[in-house]
């Protein structure tokens, strides 16, 4: 009885935390809709001398749709999980593993491959949608179907190269290294991910995008010099190709150690005058000063040790498994089981920590903010701000309630006030010239 009893507590307590978190989106995406649609015949007053009524009605529309194609990802996305769990599906994969594979090692790997086999293409049709009809929609695709083809191939293998000795790895250590097997688990996990970081701008990313130096002497010297102010040592400037799958515009700096480096995506080189990205560069290089990356990467750590020492000791439950729709083998392993479960349902259970993780995303952003207005004139990035948020149709009027707990960025207006008040004397923006 304490056992069926725990099981049916934490089946329905699964039940509502879902049904729970299904709700908060659907009415976050109500406010957003409904407010966006309000505010879509009138630019806000701060932007209205910059950004036109058609652009600015363009990017309602363009918000709208996302929330739309996002409510019925949302169902479908539910329905999946629900089929998976309580109705019996991920059961049925692990019985079908079972009867391919008789060695136990190899029916967990099968069984996890075959359950990311299936998310994936469940997945695909949404992807295609979002990329060739929603994002063509509004003008900002260029990629093609035989160049999604190849990204799609390409990672599938990174995904077999380094998936399956990262997957093979952690089964192991699960089936062989005791009760704490999951501190073993979370140091492996560290270590993978730091290669990757490491691995990513000069193996990884060259997979996918073309990267070469910047052309622009000039604005190359601009950048060199804002760099060996700010202390930040630079192992090169690159221009990514990015034009060749969107429209969209961006620019980072990744790596760490001696292989950090900028890049720029080309759409953005050709929108920004040099002055404004050099002060788009300087929010960049803000979160680097102000230890933003380092601290995020801390902070994941943290809760990803957390998460492994909950996974090592659910996976000895078995209310964890029966609750979930799944029986656990008595004569083998059910690591794999335990992954995929633990994978699907964490984010039902930690969907309430998300506006906790928005608001310390936001508050590194004022602080890049905050840096860049200190390195170079503030009305540039201003300026700068503006065109991307023009370009990249991104709406001047979200909804409050839906920005606090999502955006990780701070809403255009509050964020823009900001910098016009660390620059009293720049000029206003209708005043703000167009690059050549």
């Amino acid at each position: 009885m304490p056992r069926l009893r725990a099981v049916i507590v934490f089946t329905l307590l699964f039940v509502l935390m879902l049904l729970a978190g299904v709700a908060t989106r659907l009415w976050l995406s109500t406010r957003q809709t409904r407010h966006v649609a309000l505010h879509r015949d009138r630019v806000p007053a701060e932007f209205a001398d910059r950004i036109g009524e058609t652009s600015h009605r363009r990017a309602a529309d363009y918000t709208i749709a996302r929330i739309r194609f996002d409510i019925v990802a949302l169902l479908f996305d539910t329905a999946v999980l629900i089929g998976l769990t309580l109705l019996g599906g991920l059961q049925a994969l692990n019985e079908l593993a079972a009867s391919l594979a008789s060695s136990d090692f190899v029916r967990q790997l099968l069984l996890v491959a075959m359950a990311a086999a299936l998310l994936s293409l469940l997945d695909l049709p949404f992807t295609l949608w979002r990329q060739f009809v929603l994002e063509a929609r509004f003008g900002f695709n260029r990629m093609t179907l035989r160049l999604f083809a190849a990204d799609t191939v390409k990672g599938l293998a990174l995904a077999v190269v380094f998936g399956l000795p990262l997957l093979s790895a952690l089964l192991w250590l699960m089936a062989g290294a005791g009760t704490y097997w999951w501190l073993w688990g979370w140091g492996l996990w560290i270590v993978f991910n730091l290669s990757v970081m490491l691995l990513f701008p000069t193996v990884i990313a060259p997979l996918f995008n073309k990267f070469t130096p910047l052309a622009d002497q000039a604005l190359a010297e601009r950048i060199q010099a804002l760099a060996r102010r700010t202390g930040f040592a630079l192992n090169g400037l690159f221009v990514m190709d990015g034009s060749k799958r969107s429209a969209h515009g961006n620019a980072y700096f990744t790596g760490f150690g001696k292989s950090k480096r900028i890049v720029f995506f080309d759409t953005l080189l050709a929108r920004l005058a040099p002055e404004e990205i050099e002060a788009v560069l300087a929010h960049e290089l803000g979160h680097f000063k102000h230890r933003h990356i380092l601290k995020r990467l801390m902070f994941s750590f943290g809760v990803s040790l957390v998460f492994f020492a909950l996974l090592g000791w659910l996976s000895r439950q078995v209310w964890f498994y029966t609750g979930l729709g799944t029986a656990p083998l008595l004569g083998g392993h059910n690591d794999g089981l335990a992954l995929i479960l633990f994978f699907l349902v964490a984010p039902v259970f930690t969907f309430a920590f998300i506006p906790l993780a928005s608001w310390y995303s936001r508050k590194h952003e004022f602080e890049a903010d905050r840096f860049a207005s200190e390195q170079t004139d503030p009305a540039n990035l201003v300026s700068a701000l503006v065109k991307l948020y023009d370009d990249n149709a991104a709406t001047l009027t979200p909804d409050p309630v839906h920005s606090a707990f999502y955006d990780s960025h701070p809403p255009a207006g509050i964020r823009i006030g900001r910098l016009r008040t660390a620059a009293p004397h720049a000029a206003p923006l209708d005043r703000l010239q167009e690059p050549a």
